[in-house]
């Protein structure tokens, strides 16, 4: 499955993101123990690389593993080169089409979320979500009913809910699902969240 079919069938993107770097791997394989099927490892977790690396091996070449924290062009090529299947940016990023991969770009404002779609992207990163919620999604899709949004950014099982509600294609979620598992936390805890999240999103119509 490519990266906007398998958000608009799952609605769910983990992101991962620590200090222990073979915590923040465990995290990974955990999530998708959990059947948790889109996760991205943000560039901004200790060796973080590594940890893509390590993970698409033991994931395997299908699993959609992804980057995080994309914020230039130089940071895609080594995530590609790691093994990283698709691209999350924070904000506007140019020059990262040339890669061949999915880009989830990131953008708040409707000038930005226009720019976003002029630059590739295949689904917009709605970032921080927190800043407008829910109710702010809801007012973006009349002017842009085509565009596929990914809200991130203080999204816990209630906003998640509300926002798939609203129309968001999926939701990006990073605390409130992984908790302190990518620091060395509980990962029994982490399968417990993780088993909260899948049902809000399977409780969702598309």
């Amino acid at each position: 499955m490519k990266l906007v079919e398998t958000l608009r069938t799952h609605r769910l993107l983990a992101i991962v993101r620590g200090k222990d770097a073979a915590a923040a791997l465990r995290t990974v394989r955990t999530l998708a123990e959990e059947g948790i099927a889109a996760v991205e490892v943000s560039l901004t977790t200790a060796d973080a690389l590594t940890v893509i690396r390590q993970a698409r091996t033991e994931l395997g070449p299908d699993a959609l593993l992804g980057a995080g924290t994309v914020r230039t062009a130089a940071d895609a090529a080594r995530a590609v080169d790691a093994g990283a299947s698709y691209l999350v940016t924070p904000a506007l990023v140019d020059g990262l089409q040339s890669y061949g991969v999915p880009v989830l770009m990131g953008a708040l404002t409707p000038t930005e979320i226009e720019a976003a779609l002029a630059r590739g992207a295949d689904a917009v990163k709605l970032f921080p979500g927190s800043l407008g919620g829910p109710g702010y999604l809801r007012a973006l899709r009349d002017p842009f009913p085509e565009v596929p949004f990914v809200p991130v950014g203080g999204v816990d099982a209630q906003t998640a809910r509300d926002y798939l509600d609203r129309g968001a294609l999926a939701v990006g979620v990073g605390s409130p699902l992984v908790g302190d598992a990518a620091d060395g936390g509980d990962l029994d805890q982490l399968r417990a969240r993780a088993a909260e999240f899948r049902e809000v999103a399977a409780g969702q119509t598309p």
